[in-house]
């Protein structure tokens, strides 16, 4: 890991909380927050489970499964998923995400549409996406920043043991997988990292390993024949 993505990630792990505010438009309870530690400090979003509503297809916890999104890209070799933590924080145990400064007048559709150049990085995206099964990959949860870095963000309903995947990346549907991708992807087929399994279910991590094989079975983006597998709202 590079020396200041171990820097931040010390920070969010040691780092005093202070809470800014409330984000707003969230489901849960998300706030943005302030980190510091020895005259270093820097903005992250905290999720506590505290802050959680009851959902009837995934079990309490979802910050544990935003923290084993991020463990999931690490495994792959992806980048695009800021730094995430496990935190007790002012409300109790959450995640604690590294913000990104990001340009948020874009998102997905935009960025497919204008950004050609940037479709390599979606292609990981989507990748990614049907690997931790992520139900809710709407377009605002795709971000870029100054330099042109794509990021994923919000992986809370993601790991589920039946397939639901529900995304707005299709367009990639048909075609072939880059070798490159199926390379990270190949990663996890020997053995998914303790740090990752420990934060799901038994039967999640074998559903996981089985999306896996599936994919580089048949090495081709899947297509949604049914029309239906779109989070909602869309952005």
């Amino acid at each position: 890991m590079p020396e200041d993505e171990l820097t931040h990630q010390r920070l969010l792990v040691e780092g005093d909380i202070e809470v800014e505010m409330r984000m707003p438009y969230s489901s849960n309870a998300t706030f943005l927050v302030k980190v510091s530690k020895a005259g270093q400090s820097h903005r992250a979003i905290y999720k506590p489970q505290k802050g959680e509503r009851p959902l009837w297809d995934f079990a309490p916890g979802l910050h544990r499964r935003e923290v084993a999104a991020y463990r999931l890209a690490v495994a792959m070799g992806f980048d695009f998923v800021p730094i995430t933590v496990l935190r007790d924080g002012p409300l109790g145990e959450g995640s604690l995400q590294l913000l990104v400064d990001a340009d948020f007048e874009q998102h997905y559709f935009t960025l497919f549409e204008s950004r050609p150049e940037l479709h390599d990085q979606l292609r990981r995206l989507a990748a990614f996406d049907i690997v931790a099964n992520n139900t809710d990959r709407k377009s605002g949860h795709v971000l870029i920043d100054a330099n042109g870095r794509v990021w994923g963000i919000d992986h809370g309903l993601c790991f589920a043991a039946d397939f639901k995947l529900r995304t707005v990346i299709w367009e990639f549907g048909g075609e072939e997988i880059p070798e490159s991708i199926l390379d990270d992807i190949s990663r996890l087929t020997d053995e998914v990292p303790e740090d990752l399994a420990e934060l799901l279910e038994i039967e999640e991590v074998d559903a996981m390993r089985d999306r896996t094989a599936w994919l580089l079975e048949h090495r081709r983006f899947p297509v949604d024949e049914s029309g239906r597998r779109y989070p909602w709202p869309l952005v």
